[in-house]
């Protein structure tokens, strides 16, 4: 994903400003950490790495009261990121990002990542230092002297910080389903071609769980195509996106007074602030649309499958006609059979009849009874076909 470059004076200033605000506190500061590593090990401690703008990262285990002190969050807020379903929350301070496997809360200076060990969120990490390599103060100071030379000629203000972040982000969540959508993809189409050849328990059975496990995806897609697409229909929300201008614009509070001036200047960021909400929304709508293309992949699938599902009942359905068909025929020739069987047991009676004493008479009834047989069985497959109970 490209970034949005952007040449003006007013982002010369807030980036010289943002370049002389210092960078925050590890979280072990003040003796935090030592306290969390003095207690037990309770409920509530989990694994957190902090990465700020700087490029410094910090692993620790602490509860959800620093994090919550830390970046300025309710416990509710808290619970989101905790949460299995897709959220993306915006507050004064802080943006709350649960996505798939990324539970992270970004501030306007650092990122704080759940669960930093699993493998999505290192690739996360890696993403995150090659984006904000680390510098030391020589190179802060340098940067700096840059900034006051340069002027605003030289000087191209990239996305701010949280921004970035979100952006990576969005990027490794997609990456991940487009990995799984993928996988799922070739699993399905070549299991229907096989399924197509024969069908079986085993595969019908299979069928199932692969329908399940698509519907699943695809609930998983779309959770986090709306939360995108509800920030692009929301412009207040994409507004309070950005925490880096939040804070300039507290710092600047207290310098600015009512004035033809602050008047022009007024009307200057406001101008900026309409072309980094054009850069931001373009941002967004590129994974949006990402994400829609996983999602009439999934759609696209599930379609492909029903129709595979529907040509096996129609299989089964001429097997089943088939099996029904040879059933009949087989009760038809029984009861002809049965007939032919009848007429022997009459004549096999303890009872004197006049044929009992010609000769030469035996081979005449027993033709004579596999005839009638014949002429029941071919008389009810006969009525058994006008009826259209026989193809």
């Amino acid at each position: 994903m490209e970034s949005f470059p952007r040449k003006n004076s007013s982002a010369v200033k807030e980036t010289r400003m943002l370049s002389s605000r210092p960078p925050p506190l590890p979280i072990n500061a003040g003796g935090v950490g030592e306290t969390v590593k003095a207690k037990k090990k309770s409920v509530g401690v989990r694994m957190w790495m902090r990465f700020d703008r700087t490029g410094v990262t910090e692993l620790v285990e602490c509860d959800k009261s620093i994090i919550i002190n830390r970046a300025s969050v309710s416990a509710k807020d808290l619970r989101i990121a905790f949460s299995h379903s897709s959220k993306i929350l915006v507050k004064e301070k802080a943006i709350v990002v649960n996505l798939e496997v990324i539970n992270a809360i970004v501030t306007a200076d650092e990122v704080l990542l759940l669960d930093p060990l699993r493998p999505q969120v290192l690739s996360l990490i890696d993403r995150l230092k090659q984006q904000f390599p680390p510098r030391n103060c020589l190179e802060q100071a340098c940067e700096h002297v840059d900034d006051k030379v340069g002027g605003a000629e030289g000087l191209e203000s990239e996305l701010p910080f949280e921004f970035q972040v979100l952006e990576i982000a969005l990027e490794v969540v997609c990456s991940f389903i487009n990995s799984n959508v993928a996988a799922l993809e070739k699993q399905a189409w070549s299991f229907l071609d096989e399924l197509t050849k024969k069908v079986n328990t085993d595969n019908l059975t299979y069928l199932r769980c692969l329908k399940s496990n698509l519907t699943y995806l695809a609930a998983r897609v779309q959770k986090v195509r709306d939360e995108i697409e509800h920030l692009l229909d929301d412009k207040e929300d994409m507004a309070n996106l950005y925490l880096t201008r939040k804070w300039i614009k507290n710092q600047k509070t207290a310098l600015n007074n009512t004035s033809s001036l602050h008047r022009v200047k007024s009307k200057r960021r406001s101008a900026t602030m309409v072309r980094e909400e054009d850069d931001v929304e373009m941002l967004l709508e590129s994974y949006f649309m990402q994400l829609e293309e996983m999602r009439n992949k999934i759609f696209m699938m599930k379609e492909h499958i029903d129709s595979t599902e529907a040509y096996v009942k129609i299989e089964q359905r001429n097997e089943r006609n088939g099996l029904m068909e040879l059933k009949m025929k087989v009760d038809i020739k029984n009861f002809a059979i049965t007939v032919g069987t009848l007429v022997f047991n009459l004549f096999g009676m303890n009872i004197s009849i006049p044929w009992y004493f010609t000769t030469g008479i035996f081979g005449y009834v027993v033709g004579s009874v596999i005839a009638l047989c014949i002429v029941v069985f071919m008389v009810l497959l006969g009525y058994a076909k006008r009826k259209k109970l026989l193809t």
